[in-house]
């Protein structure tokens, strides 16, 4: 039993050593690429965001709007035993943009682009493509994992703004409904309250979100051994291992940033 925990613990120090490496080596050639005559090509790099972002749309918008409307019902109730229901719109707003918004497209994105992400390398790996690239002078990491990256951290930020818009939106409507004062008083309280570095703060961590699902389905993806049995248990592999990580993360990013 020792054996295999110190095994497991050095292959996991292992695998974010090699993780360390691809988010070096991703911003090496998105430095430096276009000098070498590489450069990290825009047109991956908008398929990428594409198939994260924009394709991701509308399950974004319909859990932010059901996440708005759950707070605004949980808010309304758990006030309402004090008789402060008026004051539901700061708890909703504070929690929307800071917690909410970057948690649930952070594992939106792990379940739905991280795997694609990981399944896709996995089988390349595994019928070698990977291999075929580096024979022909393509650098691996330039080719897949910087587009998968920056699109990464370029829409899940931007998936994250939406969602704050949506929930805000979506609580507004039933607030406005269950109080009886219009949507505009509102917003103007949730305005009143939310600051930039509310905002920020929910960015700054989907943004950190986005980094440690693409490094975490390259890894995995990379990494893959076996058949069409180890393609889908690096799949599985990629999504637990994000989603715990950014829950992990997201309680010492919370810890850290209000202390």
């Amino acid at each position: 039993m020792v054996e295999n925990i110190g095994r497991g613990a050095v292959r996991s120090l292992d695998e974010i050593g090699y993780a360390a490496a691809l988010l070096i080596e991703s911003l090496y050639w998105v430095a430096v690429g276009h000098r070498l005559r590489q450069p990290v090509r825009a047109g991956a790099v908008i398929v990428q965001m594409m198939q994260i972002g924009v394709h991701a749309l509308p399950i974004a918008t319909l859990l932010s709007a059901t996440i708005g409307i759950m707070l605004a019902i949980q808010s309304l109730y758990s006030l309402g035993l004090f008789g402060a229901e008026s004051f539901a719109h700061i708890g909703i707003a504070l929690s929307v943009t800071r917690e909410f918004s970057p948690l649930i497209m952070g594992i939106l994105i792990a379940g739905r682009s991280g795997s694609s992400l990981s399944a896709r390398l996995s089988t390349m790996s595994i019928s070698q493509e990977v291999d075929a690239l580096r024979v022909i002078g393509i650098n691996p990491v330039r080719f897949l994992v910087a587009p998968a990256l920056i699109g990464m951290v370029i829409m899940v930020p931007a998936l994250t703004m939406w969602s704050n818009l949506v929930a805000l939106g979506a609580s507004g409507l039933y607030v406005a409904g269950a109080l009886q004062i219009s949507l505009a008083a509102y917003f103007d309280g949730v305005i009143e309250v939310l600051a930039t570095n509310d905002l920020m703060h929910g960015l700054g961590k989907s943004a950190l979100f986005a980094v440690l699902i693409a490094l975490i389905g390259v890894v995995n993806g990379s990494l893959v051994r076996g058949g069409a049995e180890g393609v889908g248990s690096a799949t599985t592999k990629s999504v637990v291992q994000s989603i715990s990580a950014i829950v992990i993360t997201d309680m010492v990013f919370a810890f850290i940033a209000t202390r």
